[in-house]
């Protein structure tokens, strides 16, 4: 599979978006944080950017991009909502919402070596779309390495879970409780500009 290997920090940078949101504990700093913005930007521009800036976000490449937005498009509702919602929805970034993983890259690594289940069956696919109900859990065979052990000791992380997920305490265990808003995304984005961009 391929992989996006741009170094994170810049692309950030050029994004408008905060490493945070990607996992990474990296101050966000304003300085000449209007360097972007010298120079206006057409209409395209402004598409294309917030395409990227989705992309960039969940990890993922344009075809499997466009596939999930033609998808989007064919369920009823807002097309751009529900493509941020697919995008939410994606087992990788479910694992990266529980805190199983530090970022969505990690998650993305750990769920393509089975190390979790849903609703009690192994899943290995990244993209698997989850559903409200579903219950996401380390495998048996995998909570006793080093990676999952320290998740649920005296030291475990605090993990800021969004309003639709929880996570048992003391456990690797989570559920779905149900599917992701328009107002649960934690990051800027219009995503008008992407239906705008591929209804060209």
């Amino acid at each position: 599979m391929a992989k996006n290997t741009q170094p994170i920090a810049k692309r950030c940078k050029a994004l408008g978006i905060s490493p945070a949101v990607m996992g990474y504990a990296k101050k966000n700093t304003t300085r000449n944080s209007n360097g972007n913005m010298r120079k206006k930007q057409s209409e395209y521009a402004m598409q294309l950017k917030e395409k990227q800036k989705v992309k960039f976000i969940y990890g993922v490449l344009e075809k499997q991009f466009r596939n999930t937005f033609e998808k989007a498009a064919a369920r009823p509702g807002q097309t751009g909502e529900n493509l941020l919602q697919m995008m939410e929805c994606r087992l990788d970034n479910v694992v990266f919402r529980l805190g199983y993983a530090q970022t969505r890259r990690d998650a993305r690594q750990l769920v393509s070596h089975a190390h979790f289940t849903v609703n009690g069956k192994k899943v290995n696919i990244p993209s698997y779309q989850v559903k409200a109900g579903d219950v996401v859990e380390v495998r048996e065979s995998s909570r006793s390495s080093a990676k999952f052990a320290k998740l649920t000791g005296p030291e475990a992380p605090v993990v800021a879970l969004p309003a639709w997920l929880e996570r048992e305490a003391g456990t690797l265990k989570g559920t779905v409780t149900r599917l992701p808003e328009r107002s649960d995304i934690d990051y800027e984005v219009a995503e008008h500009l992407i239906v705008e961009l591929y209804s060209k």
